[in-house]
């Protein structure tokens, strides 16, 4: 993927939206285009998590195994398409951290990767900007986290 398409699926993105197109720049030098064939995981629960994924094109299942004795399985927790975003928010605030869901995808998917220690270093730099990113990823941890009890109650 070249990097002006970078820069498009980040502007796009819900993480990164509204972002100045100079700081989306320095975004996008920082990520990476994988691509998914359906089924194949992008991340699995328990794995440690230190990167963030933004879908470009494709659908993922956010889902997250569930053991309660007797009942075991798993229930999704989101369904994420093109310009949303999954992987470890730890890594944001220089935390290590085991990821507490896996992303399955669904149909073929190309993400965009990055380190989040590395967007951690560039918030840090441009505190404007990292107000915004921080601001996205507290309303996304909201959407979350009401993502979550919804799959709960399924159970």
């Amino acid at each position: 993927m070249k990097l002006v398409q970078i820069e498009a699926v980040l502007e796009n993105c819900e993480f990164f939206r509204e972002l100045e197109k100079d700081y989306i720049k320095q975004i996008a030098h920082l990520c990476h285009a994988v691509a998914y064939e359906a089924g194949e995981f992008i991340f699995e629960q328990g794995d440690f998590g230190e990167d963030l994924y933004v879908i470009a094109e494709g659908r993922v299942l956010l889902e997250r195994s569930i053991d309660l004795g007797a009942r075991k399985g798993s229930v999704v927790i989101d369904t994420l398409g093109k310009g949303r975003v999954a992987g470890c928010w730890a890594c944001l605030l220089g935390e290590s951290h085991n990821l507490m869901s896996s992303a399955c995808c669904q149909k073929p998917t190309q993400a965009l990767t990055l380190k989040g220690s590395e967007l951690r270093k560039l918030i840090l730099s441009n505190t404007t900007a990292g107000f915004h990113v921080m601001e996205r990823f507290c309303f996304l941890l909201k959407d979350r986290i009401q993502a979550a009890y919804g799959a709960m109650e399924k159970i």
